[in-house]
């Protein structure tokens, strides 16, 4: 049986995170290990006064425990990382769980709608610009495309545009 793990957060209402991928990657007949970088109330996207619970120290003691066991994954995916220090000790889980014969999938959640998502900055752009070179596929929206890609954000777009952005997303490592 194919095993992945997603590594993003739970978000307690909104249509992402890991309630809803962890579903969907289930029905697909795909056991799925998690590790929850954080609990909100809310998405961080349009929503303010929303509560945040940082799972950071959690992170390497998972990992940890899941080598010693002898864990092996088919895939890594990501999702929402709370921190430049997530993203650190993200790209430590790929040096150690990645493999040959596995994928690596970074989904570069940060912005949306042209702007960063709130306490996020241009160092934590820089650290997702490391992890997403580590992937073999990386899905960012079109405002984290610009941000990673360092391309003037646009509300409207043709394809000599979006083909320029994957080609910068290219440049930056992911295969």
């Amino acid at each position: 049986m194919k095993k992945i793990v997603t590594i993003q957060d739970i978000s307690c209402f909104g249509k992402c995170s890991l309630t809803v991928a962890l579903p969907i990657i289930s029905a697909m007949g795909v056991e799925t290990a998690v590790i929850p970088t954080a609990v909100l109330s809310t998405h961080t996207g349009g929503f303010t006064g929303y509560t945040f619970r940082d799972l950071t120290e959690d992170i390497p003691k998972i990992a940890e425990h899941w080598k010693k066991i002898g864990l092996e994954f088919s895939g890594i995916y990501t999702g929402y990382l709370g921190s430049k220090e997530q993203i650190s000790m993200v790209s430590d889980f790929f040096d150690s769980f990645g493999a040959e014969d596995n994928f690596i999938v970074v989904d570069p959640a940060m912005a949306d709608h042209g702007k960063l998502y709130y306490g996020f900055d241009e160092a934590f752009v820089e650290a997702m610009k490391g992890l997403c070179a580590k992937a073999d596929y990386v899905v960012p929206n079109i405002t984290e495309a610009c941000f990673l890609t360092e391309t003037e954000y646009k509300t409207s777009y043709d394809k000599a545009y979006i083909d320029g952005l994957l080609t910068k997303l290219t440049a930056l490592g992911a295969r």
